[in-house]
């Protein structure tokens, strides 16, 4: 079969089966074998590797993929490409298709049948619009990934490797990096998809932490915290989260002796600025300026 990643292949496998782009489906088509080979040496993947592609729409990186990797189990929603795949991977028996949507497919399952239970690296052009659930449901449901390569939207890409401070930082970054270290390896151009894309995008590499990044006693009070701090990204940390009626334990009183909680064992705005006092941090602080660190403290006092 012909290298997808040169334009005119590409052009003439979608003639051929007069195939019709689907916006819900996100679809961008990669044509250019520079960022392709890019994408497959980011992911540092060998022989040994075994590679979940999402989207591999009519093959193009799986293609490339398969080259370098010992097995690629690609996860493909759209129907009308699995005819096309069947061809254009006709001459890569190590590549599997798999027709599921990659969110209500079950990853350990594919793991134990594919990779003898390892975990997997994964490798994508993702859908712009369904990025974040894709990654955050690989981060949180403790699937079998040690890795995760990904094309993505520029701006998604830098806030998911920003730092306190900027305006890129928010809950994503700090999701992102509760479980992995995040860094942008390409920025890639939008003539280098068919069609082409109205943003720029990057490819971005997230390497799977042994354990999370930082110890808490509530991971999901500590998330709650963060996503009330940055709904309201003008508001004092204090205010947001004090008025977000995030559950405490109704017995926390912190040093500066505030009760961590109302009446109705939720963190009141007193809390919040009492615990920020013996943080040493400003009353008026917003969440912006608070590290991963800090919000892991903050929601351990507020506890």
């Amino acid at each position: 079969m012909a290298e997808l990643g040169q334009p005119k292949n590409t052009i003439d496998i979608i003639k051929k089966y007069n195939f019709r782009f689907r916006k819900k489906f996100g679809q961008n088509f990669l044509i250019d074998t520079h960022v392709l080979e890019k994408i497959a040496a980011a992911a540092e993947i060998g022989p040994e590797d075994c590679v979940l592609e999402i989207g591999p729409g009519i093959g193009t990186l799986t293609q490339v993929l398969a080259e370098h990797a010992g097995q690629v189990v690609a996860v493909e929603i759209d129907p009308e490409l699995i005819p096309i795949l069947q061809e254009t991977l006709a001459d890569y028996p190590n590549a599997e298709v798999i027709h599921n949507d990659i969110l209500k497919t079950d990853l350990k399952e594919l793991s134990e049948k594919y990779n003898n239970g390892r975990p997997f690296s994964v490798v994508a052009n993702l859908p712009y619009y369904i990025t974040t659930p894709i990654v955050m449901t690989l981060l949180e449901k403790n699937a079998p990934v040690k890795s995760i390569t990904v094309m993505v939207q520029k701006e998604v890409a830098e806030r998911m490797q920003a730092q306190p401070g900027g305006k890129e930082y928010g809950a994503l970054s700090l999701a992102v990096q509760y479980y992995a270290e995040a860094e942008i390896v390409a920025n890639v151009p939008p003539n280098c998809f068919i069609p082409r894309p109205n943003v720029g995008s990057c490819v971005i590499r997230l390497r799977r932490c042994e354990t999370p990044r930082v110890e808490t006693k509530d991971p999901d009070r500590m998330f709650r915290i963060i996503r009330a701090a940055f709904n309201q990204r003008r508001k004092t940390l204090a205010n947001s989260v004090g008025n977000a009626g995030i559950p405490g334990c109704s017995t926390a009183v912190p040093a500066g002796g505030a009760a961590g909680t109302g009446t109705g064992g939720v963190i009141t705005r007193e809390a919040v600025t009492a615990v920020l006092r013996e943080m040493g941090l400003s009353e008026t602080i917003r969440g912006e300026a608070l590290s991963l660190e800090q919000f892991a403290e903050l929601s351990d006092r507020l506890g």
